[in-house]
């Protein structure tokens, strides 16, 4: 049996040169959509790390205008506990908080807070042992004593 027929009749034959095509593209197809995926998650994960921050200026806000002069450790467990309560419900393995006062205030007769909320997305892929990247949000938050 002479190999040469059989590699021209093996050239012009198409079945299944649509398998092998899916074969060849559904792995970057598929990392495509992972990392559409992921990169969604980031997105909502960075938007509840601004609405978290949006409600701890708030009540810190509230807070000093009624005569109640909070803490840094009163307004850190605050900024923790809404991270964890709905509607955020971020892992608390996965997310910080924490609440400094720089030592060169910026307005006169405000007191200056600098929030700082970090979080790890979780990632699609962490099966195969690939970490979600770190999400880190600052703000100011300024109330007047």
């Amino acid at each position: 049996m002479s190999v040469a027929p059989f590699l021209g009749r093996l050239a012009r034959a198409r079945q299944g040169a649509a398998t092998v095509e899916l074969a060849v593209l559904a792995p970057a197809f598929m990392a495509l959509f992972f990392g559409v995926f992921q990169v969604g998650m980031a997105m909502q994960n960075y938007n509840a790390l601004r609405g978290i921050s949006a409600d701890v200026a708030r009540y810190a806000l509230v807070q000093y205008s009624t005569g109640n002069k909070l803490s840094k450790e009163q307004l850190n467990s605050y900024a923790l506990s809404v991270g964890r309560s709905a509607p955020y419900i971020l892992d608390s393995g996965l997310y910080s908080a924490s609440i400094t006062q720089p030592a060169v205030q910026r307005v006169t007769g405000v007191t200056e807070f600098e929030l700082t909320l970090r979080y790890q997305v979780f990632s699609v892929m962490h099966a195969y042992g690939l970490r979600g990247p770190y999400i880190t949000f600052r703000r100011p938050i300024f109330v007047k004593p």
